[in-house]
């Protein structure tokens, strides 16, 4: 169930301490991991295993708690697979008491993290009429009367959790954040694509840009004729460009607004960026820009790539 969006100030995370876990001789432990997403319904279960996937993880929803254990064993046989994410919760119904034992047996196999997503039963039952959809334990009771049971019946499965979120004051964006604070991979200030796209403004802005930078301002060589056949690749185009003080104003400008920026953009939970120049014809100056740019952002140690979606090929 997505968490209502009428949900607007930030809950709190109670980490449980985590279960002590023993290594499996000859196996990968540490270069394997598997998160188990359990917790009321109405939570932001579903949002959670979103966010999961995007950072990376392979994700299952509502795995049949028997197949868990040949589900680790494939991810600790495969060189594809180091992290992997899947969701177990009510809908198991009397499965679900085997899952102490099988969480036991994990932990011995790979790192194992239990996250349990829980909110109070006023913000789950918000969320239920604004969704309008019935329960997992049925529709011959009320929401109330099915959360209520529910909350009973996963006690013992949120007394397995490493982390307990409470949700209550969650929207789908502050879950996500606190989802990739705990559990991102690598330098996290730094984890997010962005793409640096050069276009002509007569062939239409491009839909997916998220920033959008007009350098029309700048002189235009397609009016210098042995400029003419060439894009702002190439290395004379390119100086004659930067030749002017303006140019060279504008890309130490814009790039530091760029790296000021990237930092909000990636606590905001955004994991992709589309940064789009834009001259007359996407040939020279927007190339030229776009190229400068990305140099300057993948030296800040941002994962940047060019597209030079108007440019031909060759410069």
């Amino acid at each position: 169930m997505p968490i209502a969006k009428s949900a607007t100030r930030r809950g709190s995370a109670a980490p449980v301490e985590p279960k002590p876990q023993s290594l499996a001789p000859g196996r990968g432990r540490d270069q394997h991991e598997l998160v188990i997403i359990s917790g009321m319904s109405g939570a932001g279960k579903a949002s959670a295993l979103n966010t999961f996937e995007d950072l990376g993880y392979y994700c299952v929803d509502n795995l049949p708690v028997g197949l868990i254990s040949n589900f680790a064993e494939l991810v600790l046989d495969s060189a594809e697979i180091q992290r992997a994410a899947l969701v177990v919760d009510i809908r198991e119904g009397a499965r679900l008491d085997k899952l102490p034992q099988i969480l036991a047996s994990l932990r011995r196999m790979l790192k194992t993290t239990m996250v349990f997503l829980e909110a109070d039963q006023e913000a789950l039952v918000r969320r239920y009429s604004e969704t309008r959809r019935p329960h997992p334990l049925g529709r011959h009771n009320s929401v109330k009367a099915s959360l209520a049971a529910e909350r009973r019946r996963l006690q013992p499965v949120r007394a397995l959790a490493d982390v307990v979120l409470d949700t209550t004051k969650f929207n789908v964006h502050e879950l996500r954040r606190s989802l990739t604070q705990r559990f991102q991979a690598g330098n996290k200030d730094k984890n997010i694509l962005i793409s640096c796209v050069s276009f002509g403004f007569r062939e239409g802005v491009p839909e997916d840009a998220d920033l959008v930078f007009d350098v029309r301002f700048l002189p235009n060589p397609h009016f210098i004729p042995k400029f003419r056949p060439h894009t702002g690749n190439h290395p004379e185009v390119a100086k004659y460009i930067r030749s002017f003080p303006q140019t060279r104003e504008f890309i130490s400008r814009i790039s530091e607004l760029l790296i000021y920026l990237v930092p909000h953009y990636i606590t905001e939970g955004k994991s992709y960026l589309t940064i789009a120049f834009g001259c007359t014809g996407g040939k020279h100056r927007s190339v030229m820009i776009a190229e400068d740019v990305q140099k300057r952002l993948a030296k800040a140690g941002y994962n940047v790539k060019v597209v030079h979606r108007d440019s031909p090929v060759a410069s």
